[in-house]
């Protein structure tokens, strides 16, 4: 099966992690998901939510990348983002009325997997979701004495 990957330079600034959001729907459109799918409302939260990490946290570009397969195909979604920062992410907990601390607390509950990894002189956080099987329904064949057999 092909995967297809795809990725966006993120810069240092909080006002990319819309821009990663914006882009990263878009990429997902264009695999064949559909926007208001759960996978992809789920998928963008996560992209927000460690985009946020790299770019407020270390101060660092980061480069933003999603691999899937074909459309409608079962399989694994993955999400990684890495950062030139060589700070592993710190899960913190948030309490009451903080603003944040939730992030990687989110990451943990949406994804099936995550984790990081050292990477160069920096790090790759990444997450995975598995996508779904396609439904597929039985085909019954119907032999022209299965009715008098029924009714009989």
């Amino acid at each position: 099966m092909q995967v297809l990957q795809v990725q966006l330079e993120v810069g240092p600034d909080p006002a990319e992690v819309g821009r990663a959001r914006r882009w990263a729907r878009s990429r997902l459109i264009g695999s064949g998901m559909e926007d208001d799918e759960p996978l992809a409302e789920t998928l963008i939260l996560l992209i927000s939510e460690l985009v946020t990490n790299a770019v407020v946290h270390t101060g660092c570009p980061a480069v933003l990348r999603m691999l899937f397969g074909p459309a409608g195909s079962a399989g694994t979604v993955r999400v990684e983002v890495a950062d030139t920062s060589c700070r592993p992410p710190r899960p913190r907990h948030a309490e009451g009325e903080d603003t944040g601390g939730r992030g990687l607390e989110l990451v943990d509950g949406l994804a099936d997997r995550w984790g990081w990894q050292p990477e160069g002189a920096g790090k790759r956080i990444w997450c995975e979701i598995d996508r779904g099987v396609p439904v597929v329904l039985p085909v019954i064949q119907e032999h022209p004495g299965d009715r008098a057999r029924l009714r009989g």
